[in-house]
């Protein structure tokens, strides 16, 4: 069989839309595609297909269902089949473990022991006498039975072995529960204890809806060393940078509001469900991650941040949100009233109360500008200066280009900056101090060499600017750096024209004729300054750096695709071929070394003075 968390991996990468389109002409229509359905005759096209859902419906003979269903029906293939076809073409690597031999899969016992402490805190939960208090809170919080069984909710009494005792009769050795984290031990030789005593316990489960880990909430006030919310360890079932509490449980719901809801913690899930919420998730006890912000990607193009209304809750917003930018999705931030939560607002003003703040969410970047126009940060030039440092990283993070269009649009409107300044910005990497070393003699300076671009689009200004700045040797590193890039490397359009005028004429003074009226500004910007002495003393380092980037990325490019074809084919020969050119290519990414070794380095040394 398929693990169910692979099924739900290659369902989430699965583009239904490219799969149904192998035999079936689809035509865009609005938000959907349509076509004469695949399962019988027609004339007018009734078979509809919505990407955004993944699925298909006819409205003619009834078929409809997932990109699994279709091919099932389409192929006549059985499900693991089915699941292995749509795998090859997501470029999924599918892990099967056979029902007949369970130690196949050597993470078996660690679900099960999460398993058996699941249902041991439900039935303290649920014991009479044991589980009152925290029946109690749960009560207190708004939470019915209803909801506290669909979320699996539990107890862990106040006791330091009572877990530990109750497993040993089911024959699970403490080894097994320390490494799944559910004891602790507080150094080698001494006895394990209970991880989890005196709170309310919430599983956490991963896609395919298997336990992995635990939550729990201390009953009571906590006190100097007790937390008062407190997650398992990771261990070989659990990362808790790859995982959302409640998204086993959200997914659908989700894909059905077309956006998710983001809350800080597994309470505000629960009490969200409970009120009606069902596209809720939380990150586990950290930060938004780049790995969660592309869990979030697979279900819905929008995210909606309610996170505490305190400057952290802000704060961890706005960080949140430019996590969810870099992954595509376009974030929202919820406004809740001072001292509110998503849990305390719905307890106290009710789920039409939350619903009304949800509706006035705003985009972050908006959200941005409104708090620096109430702190007074656009009134003179310094403060404007200021602002464009505070709202930069959320135009760095806005990887898609319409979204960062618009953005640079809303930024040289308010601040008065002009796209292209705010484009070569966006462009430069960003500053990393680092503590110093050796400090010069007091009044004496030192100057610093460019740093090396850490990213794409920084490194194709930085070339263009060694280029533009040196004009006696631009022929020659022209030469040079086509030896390893292109014009096709430059990911900024801009960038990319500016490059191809240099090799088309390494002479120009002035922009040439037939480039865009961004490019030309752009490009008479880094033409009209002057030499710069210490750009060219540092010249080689910041030219060699520029180009190492630029071709590290296309080879990681090549190889990233190499590995999906290696991934899709059943074709033993061609996955073979496939299998020699990647490693032909990671050999050659090795070797580049920056581009700062064999014959390069050298004729590139020779082309620029010692600093």
């Amino acid at each position: 069989m398929i693990p169910d968390d692979q099924v739900e991996e290659v369902r989430a990468r699965a583009d239904i839309v490219d799969i149904v389109g192998e035999v079936v002409q689809l035509k865009k229509a609005g938000r959907e595609y349509k076509a004469n359905c695949p399962f019988h005759e027609e004339k007018t096209p009734s078979f509809w297909v919505n990407p955004a859902k993944g699925v298909y419906h006819c409205f003619g003979c009834g078929a409809s269902g997932d990109v699994f269903d279709f091919v099932r029906a389409r192929m006549g293939l059985d499900f693991v089949d089915a699941v292995k076809h749509v795998a090859g073409r997501s470029g999924v690597h599918i892990r099967e473990v056979h029902r007949t031999d369970p130690e196949e899969d050597p993470r078996r016992p660690l679900f099960g022991a999460n398993e058996l402490a699941a249902k041991w805190f439900r039935d303290n939960l649920h014991d009479p006498e044991i589980g009152a208090p925290a029946r109690a809170y749960l009560e207190g919080r708004g939470i019915d039975d209803a909801t506290a069984e669909r979320f699996g909710l539990g107890f862990a009494p106040d006791e330091w072995r009572g877990f530990r005792e109750a497993s040993a009769v089911h024959g699970l050795s403490d080894e097994l529960l320390l490494e799944v984290g559910l004891l602790k031990q507080k150094e080698p030789g001494r006895d394990p204890y209970d991880a989890f005593r005196n709170r309310l316990m919430f599983p956490i489960e991963d896609l395919g809806g298997r336990i992995v880990a635990f939550g729990g909430r201390i009953l009571g006030e906590s006190g100097p060393g007790i937390p008062k919310y407190m997650n398992s360890s990771d261990s070989p079932i659990y990362h808790k940078s790859q995982i959302l509490y409640g998204l086993s449980k959200a997914k659908v719901p989700i894909r059905q509001a077309g956006e998710v809801m983001v809350v800080e913690g597994y309470m505000d899930v629960v009490s969200l469900a409970a009120a009606g919420f069902d596209n809720v998730v939380a990150p586990l006890g950290t930060a938004l991650t780049e790995e969660q912000a592309h869990l979030i990607q697979r279900y819905a193009p929008r995210a909606l941040l309610l996170f505490d209304s305190d400057a952290a809750g802000l704060k961890a917003s706005f960080r949140a949100g430019d996590t969810l930018l870099a992954a595509k999705i376009q974030p929202l931030i919820v406004t809740l009233p001072d001292g509110e939560d998503p849990d305390t607002l719905v307890r106290s003003q009710g789920a039409d109360a939350l619903r009304t703040h949800v509706a006035g969410a705003v985009d972050v970047l908006d959200r941005k500008i409104q708090i620096l126009e109430e702190r007074d940060y656009f009134s003179s030039l310094d403060r404007k200066r200021s602002a464009v440092d505070h709202l930069m990283p959320t135009l760095r993070a806005a990887v898609d280009p319409t979204t960062r269009d618009m953005y640079v649009a809303r930024v040289s409107e308010k601040t008065g900056v002009t796209r292209g300044t705010l484009e070569e910005e966006i462009a430069r990497a960003p500053i990393q101090t680092a503590p110093p070393r050796d400090r010069p003699a007091a009044g004496a300076s030192r100057p610093r060499p460019p740093a090396r671009p850490s990213r794409t689009l920084g490194a194709e200004y930085a070339l263009l600017r060694v280029l533009a700045r040196d004009r006696r040797r631009r022929a020659q590193l022209l030469e040079m750096a086509l030896e390893h890039v292109g014009p096709e490397d430059f990911k900024h359009a801009d960038d990319r024209a500016i490059f191809q005028a240099f090799v088309d004429d390494p002479e120009l003074d002035v922009p040439p004729e037939g480039l865009g009226t961004a490019a030309r500004e752009r490009m008479a910007r880094l033409l009209e300054e002057p030499p710069d002495d210490e750009l060219l003393a540092h010249g080689e380092r910041e030219f060699n750096a520029a180009v190492a980037a630029l071709e590290g990325a296309r080879l990681a490019r090549e190889i990233d695709d190499l590995q999906r074809r290696i991934e899709s084919t059943e074709d033993e020969a061609e996955k073979l071929r496939l299998i020699q050119e990647k490693e032909r290519l990671r050999r050659e990414r090795r070797a580049q070394g920056l581009v700062g070794g064999g014959e390069f380095a050298r004729r590139l040394a020779r082309g620029f003075p010692g600093p």
